[in-house]
């Protein structure tokens, strides 16, 4: 009996062991790369200065990062032997920001060589440019390690699309184990960035209008991508290059530009219509809630202890 019960109690601590390795944590490189956070919030700066399309563009990588197969720096995988790239998949039809990933990395490599991954990275790099742009900070969580494969059909299948229903975004965000709280909070980085017009140009279609869509707000839209179905638009109309509520009185207005978007305030009966309430009426509700669902985020089935790699480049495997 004795012997039974040491087994177990070994098994037990052996389980112990394995999760505390498992989990993340905000001090993680405190010691490794003390001012790694500060690194990155420079070169984040610098991409702004030239790019105010910046923040958007990374945290962008960070949610398709997080969807497909966990925080694992995948989605900057490029085609190379033994990979095939994520970035066929139509979710991430011309998403952009690797070069500010190359310089942040290139510069916390200078500071701390083979410690920082490429995961962490974005993890750090999306607080920054949320901050940046004047929306809140939050504990990041880190100690991520990146993957050495890529998803494609992961990406395919997991992946947001812009032309989904309150019920197809709910499936996809409760299959990573996100709840409605998370999809309108994180949804709500679409108070800064831009889209292609090809993204919401079928809800412009005068023969048969979208009615969630404020008729002078589809006539301003028309005029803007008369000349083509890649012209970008602001996704925020209000104040396009600041983190703020706007996001949700843009939808209350039914001026959300992506159709993904307004049914989150559009479709009757849904949670999610009184959670963009919540969030239009209090700016630090919506902040607080939005770094908690980042937090949440950053957790899906993130790589550590000795899982993966530490990437020198990470568009490539080491």
């Amino acid at each position: 009996m004795a012997s039974l019960f040491k087994v177990a109690f070994f098994l037990f601590l052996g389980l112990m062991v394995r999760a505390s390795q498992a989990q993340l944590c905000p001090t993680f490189y405190d010691e490794s790369c003390p001012d790694v956070s500060n690194i990155v919030r420079g070169v984040v700066k610098q991409a702004l200065a030239f790019d105010e399309r910046a923040g958007a563009r990374l945290i962008r990588l960070h949610f398709h990062d997080c969807f497909v197969n966990g925080c694992d720096g995948s989605v900057l995988l490029e085609d190379q032997p033994g990979v095939v790239s994520e970035l066929g998949a139509p979710g991430n039809a011309n998403i952009t920001g690797f070069n500010i990933v190359n310089n942040i990395k290139a510069a916390v490599e200078k500071a701390c060589p083979g410690v920082v991954s490429c995961a962490d990275i974005l993890a750090i790099a999306s607080v920054e440019a949320v901050n940046l742009a004047g929306g809140p900070c939050w504990e990041v969580q880190l100690g991520r390690r990146d993957s050495r494969r890529a998803n494609l059909q992961g990406a395919i299948d997991g992946l947001p699309s812009p032309f989904e229903d309150v019920t197809q975004l709910k499936r996809k965000f409760g299959r990573v184990g996100l709840d409605s709280t998370d999809l309108v909070a994180l949804s709500g980085a679409h108070t800064f960035g831009k889209s292609r017009c090809r993204f919401f140009d079928r809800r412009l279609n005068v023969s048969n209008p979208d009615n969630t869509l404020d008729a002078r707000f589809a006539q301003q839209l028309r005029r803007a991508c008369s000349s083509s179905r890649d012209t970008f638009v602001n996704l925020d109309p209000t104040t396009p290059n600041q983190f703020d509520k706007n996001y949700y009185t843009n939808l209350q207005s039914n001026i959300g530009l992506l159709g993904s978007d307004q049914v989150l305030h559009s479709t009757p009966g849904e949670d999610t219509v009184d959670i963009v309430n919540v969030f239009a009426v209090s700016q630090q509700q919506f902040f607080d809630s939005f770094g908690q669902s980042m937090i949440n985020m950053g957790n899906i089935r993130p790589l550590t202890g000795n899982q993966g790699e530490i990437r020198s480049n990470c568009r490539r495997l080491n």
